[in-house]
């Protein structure tokens, strides 16, 4: 019988120890619900780190600690509470502007930068004071290291006014140093590749937004005779948008429309061989340039950036289309009397090539641009035809009814 008496009274205290031990749960899960709502939301897009804390994270040896950051983000955020305490919501409202660029829409307008530059930057000192002088032209070469005392002389025919970018299809990029102004140029190097490879990968037009001008030139230009500052007035003063120096008639010429005359500033039409133009206002007699020296105004260039196809490397036939991008084509295309160049006609690019079947590399590679320039007016006819039916019209040129 004393058996049942112990455990009679042993259970007592347990049972009473049961219970405090549910009481303080339950005070610490109201406690802890109080707190929490007490506590102010944080949106991560308010909380402003000081330098002293960027300085952290390059430097770990600072002393600042993570419970340092974390006490700045929590003050910021019940801060940010208590000024806006008459809103109706702690919520924030989100960002979404629709005139933002296309991925840029939760951003906040003030802060979006849609265009950059190719201006070279200090890693030193205030932003604002990099630049002593920006530069409002840019003029690209595709170059290999047997054009280089070409391209010296070609260089030096442009003044601080132009930003240089040579682009190497021979990877070869250390022997330029030996050039003052290659230490200031911009330059890329992927081997084998022509100017518009480079051109769609590198002159996106929100890139070179800053220049007036774009010259896309082959190294192989004789430049004796030519002063860029002058070329830019005198595109100014004839409206071109997208223009070419004149060729020297007794080297290098393919087209009469590109052919030098001595008797005036600039030309916009010409006559070809019987036949050649249908239409004395259309390519080649007219709203026509070469791809070899070309010049583009930035809208103009903005357009053909976006013409120009990812696959088709040459550029063969993209000359004859560049009229698409501008209006009156025929007004607004024209090739540069006064300041003439020589097209020296080196197959250096060509040599790039790989002899395959017993023909030489050149003979691969022209293959190639002609194959080009069959796919490149058939994908235009097909994409213009497209667009017509699509929107209910009969295509030019349409023989249905």
């Amino acid at each position: 019988m004393a058996k049942p008496g112990i455990l009679g009274r042993s259970s007592m205290p347990r049972s009473n120890e049961g219970m405090r031990l549910v009481f303080s749960a339950v005070i610490g899960i109201m406690l802890g619900y109080l707190f929490g709502i007490s506590f102010p939301t944080v949106n991560i897009t308010k909380l402003h780190f000081p330098s002293s804390i960027v300085s952290y994270i390059e430097d770990r040896n600072s002393g600042i600690t993570t419970q340092t950051l974390l006490n700045h983000a929590w003050t910021s955020a019940n801060s940010h509470k208590k000024n806006n305490s008459d809103s109706k919501s702690d919520e924030i409202p989100k960002i979404y502007v629709t005139s933002n660029p296309k991925g840029a829409e939760r951003l906040p307008p003030g802060i979006v930068v849609s265009e950059t530059d190719l201006y070279l930057r200090r890693l030193w000192g205030e932003p604002s004071e990099d630049l002593t002088i920006q530069p409002k032209y840019l003029v690209t070469f595709t170059v290999g290291i047997a054009q280089k005392a070409n391209i010296d002389a070609a260089v030096k025919k442009f003044s601080e006014n132009f930003t240089i970018m040579l682009f190497h299809y021979d990877g070869r990029t250390t022997e330029w140093d030996e050039f003052e102004w290659s230490k200031r140029a911009i330059h890329v190097s992927v081997s084998k590749q022509t100017k518009w490879w480079y051109a769609k990968r590198f002159l996106h037009p929100d890139v070179v937004a800053r220049y007036d001008y774009i010259f896309i030139w082959d190294e192989d230009l004789g430049v004796q005779h030519f002063n860029a500052e002058e070329y830019i007035k005198l595109v100014r003063k004839h409206g071109l948008e997208i223009s070419q120096p004149g060729l020297e008639p007794d080297r290098g010429l393919t087209w009469q429309m590109t052919k030098r005359r001595g008797d005036r500033e600039v030309h916009k039409v010409t006559e070809e061989r019987p036949g050649w133009c249908s239409d004395p206002h259309l390519p080649p007699c007219a709203a026509f340039v070469e791809i070899m020296a070309t010049v583009f105004s930035r809208d103009a260039w903005r357009c053909v950036w976006h013409m120009i196809q990812n696959d088709l490397i040459h550029g063969w036939g993209l000359d004859f289309a560049l009229r698409k991008c501008v209006e009156p084509a025929h007004e607004k295309i024209g090739v540069v009397d006064a300041q003439w160049i020589v097209h020296q006609g080196v197959p250096s690019l060509g040599n790039q090539g790989k002899s395959e079947n017993g023909r030489a590399p050149w003979e691969g590679v022209r293959g190639r641009c002609r194959k080009e320039w069959g796919i490149f007016q058939a994908r235009l006819a097909d994409a213009e035809k497209k667009y017509y039916l699509d929107q209910g019209i009969t295509p030019p040129n349409s023989t249905s009814v």
